[in-house]
């Protein structure tokens, strides 16, 4: 069985709703067919297995014109694998697809799912993940450093290389195209990568380090993403730049069984599947579908992040990561991201059970620090071993400037 948990909210019975969700979402249609037998259902019907009420809410997280309460409750209901087997896009289409438009529902949330080990068979993973990032970073008992390319729009390739040159100068390790880069006419990809890889190259060959450049390889269209991929790897590149909503399933899927990149993936227009708690998915249910496919870093913002996301949500998605879904290796390597700069690391150390297992992303938390980005990278690094020595920040910053300067600065939580 294919187990998935819904929050379930109306103004009149869960239950019922429930049992709708499971008869629509297989066999089931508006009135009774000719081939729907009990054997038939047996095979493939879904099954509502339990439901767990939930205090009611007062305002309902669809609009509507009943008056409330809105009864709420958790239903589990499980799939015949019959029905489904490994397709992700049967998994989506079956499970979820409909489910929200289904009437009498004013709150519907996918907020759990359970696959059999089919599926570890089925599906590639990570082909790097944890272990690889490290192993290509160079990093083994800290956190991965990484930033971002700032501005994010605009800069040309010379401009790009002359930044990207100061910071692997100042030993970061992980540089990426911010998201919204793909190719356009002022920076072609081609033209970044050539100008970029040979510092990045002639860095390795004088000190042994490799820093880590992710690329903007997305595309909509799978062949041209392939090239962009290519491009990358055969200048001596080892990442990209991924905007997974972007490329949906079956361009992640074509790129992940071509590819010899570590592929970091960025989830942007996620919030809209998830900023409502009564509507979508939870980020537990959404990153196995990308975790099976074969993303080796996720992108999951941070703590006290400069967009909506709380902090709690942060430690969810970072904990959903950490745990398998059915081996250690299919791990992605978790980023925190978004306003981060030193002053998050010890919260950030906390929170996610004290690992150094991640890769911590600084854009402006590096670029703007006001004695430079190479200032920025040794910053954020004093930050990180303050908070795994548990010394305050503060105290650590009598004696390391630079953190010290990033304390002043970027004190209000400013470092976009």
């Amino acid at each position: 069985m294919i187990r998935l948990t819904y929050l379930i909210e109306t103004d009149g019975s869960p239950e019922k709703l429930a049992a709708k969700i499971a008869s629509d979402q297989s066999t089931g249609t508006f009135v009774a067919v000719p081939g729907e037998t009990d054997e038939l259902k047996a095979r493939v019907a879904a099954r509502v297995v339990a439901v767990r009420v939930l205090p009611p809410a007062s305002v309902p997280s669809f609009p509507t014109d009943a008056a409330g309460p809105f009864n709420r409750a958790e239903a589990d209901i499980d799939f015949p694998f019959d029905a489904i087997g490994t397709d992700l896009a049967a998994l989506m289409t079956i499970t979820m697809g409909g489910v929200w438009s289904i009437r009498g529902f004013t709150g519907i949330r996918v907020t759990g799912m359970k696959l059999p080990p089919e599926f570890a068979g089925a599906h590639p993973g990570p082909q790097f993940g944890i272990a690889g990032s490290r192993r290509l970073t160079g990093v083994e008992t800290r956190p991965i450093i990484g930033t971002i390319v700032k501005p994010a729009l605009g800069l040309r390739p010379p401009e790009t290389a002359a930044l990207v040159g100061e910071l692997i100068a100042a030993g970061v390790d992980f540089i990426k195209d911010d998201e919204k880069l793909a190719s356009p006419a002022y920076s072609p990809l081609e033209e970044r990568v050539k100008a970029i890889m040979p510092l990045v190259l002639d860095h390795e060959q004088k000190t042994g380090k490799k820093v880590m450049y992710a690329f903007g390889i997305s595309h909509a269209d799978p062949d041209l993403m392939m090239r962009n991929h290519d491009l990358v790897l055969k200048a001596g590149g080892n990442c990209a730049v991924i905007n997974i909503n972007s490329i949906g399933f079956g361009g992640m899927s074509f790129l992940r069984k071509r590819s010899g990149l570590v592929l970091h993936a960025h989830r942007n227009g996620w919030d809209l599947l998830t900023r409502h708690p009564g509507i979508g998915m939870d980020f537990s249910v959404y990153q196995q579908f990308w975790r099976l496919l074969g993303v080796d870093q996720f992108q999951i913002n941070g703590i006290r992040v400069k967009y909506w996301e709380p902090d709690q949500s942060f430690v969810d998605s970072f904990n959903s990561l950490k745990a398998p879904l059915f081996s250690p290796e299919d791990c992605p390597l978790p980023v925190a991201g978004s306003g981060q700069w030193g002053g998050q690391a010890p919260e950030t150390y906390e929170r996610t059970g004290r690992t150094q297992d991640l890769l911590y992303l600084c854009g402006g938390g590096i670029v703007s620090h006001p004695s430079g980005p190479a200032a920025g990278v040794r910053a954020v690094k004093q930050a990180w071993e303050a908070a795994v020595s548990g010394v305050p920040l503060e105290s650590y910053a009598a004696s390391h400037p630079e953190l010290a300067q990033s304390l002043a600065f970027f004190g209000d939580g400013q470092a976009g």
